[in-house]
């Protein structure tokens, strides 16, 4: 079936990086425009980025653009989210879908910014 294991997430102070990583399996990742999402604490979840299936187009959300990178690796079917530069307001839990999405979510990784 089809599952996505996010993984990377950490307490990091803010203006630090982190890289978070996200596994697939259970679908032909290769053909799939892949997603990050995330979700804060009393809000709702919000797109992040996203990537095309060769990785040569990239979106982001204008609070990320900048600041945030978006990969893949159609060989280890897993995306991947850079974060540089962060800040308090990143605090989330962190998700990745595909595009159009799949029905299961994974638990996410969680990334808090704070001193």
């Amino acid at each position: 079936q089809v599952q996505f294991v996010e993984s990377g997430g950490d307490l990091v102070q803010p203006g630090g990086s982190l890289r978070i990583s996200c596994v697939t399996s259970g679908f032909t990742f290769s053909i799939y425009y892949m997603r990050w999402y995330r979700q804060a604490p009393g809000k709702e979840r919000e797109l992040v980025a996203g990537i095309s299936t060769g990785g040569g187009n990239t979106f982001y959300a204008d609070s990320v653009r900048g600041r945030f990178d978006i990969s893949r690796d159609n060989a280890k079917n897993m995306v991947y989210l850079q974060m540089n530069s962060l800040k308090p307001e990143d605090t989330a839990i962190y998700y990745c879908n595909s595009a159009p999405a799949q029905e299961t979510w994974g638990q996410g990784t969680r990334v808090t910014v704070s001193s």
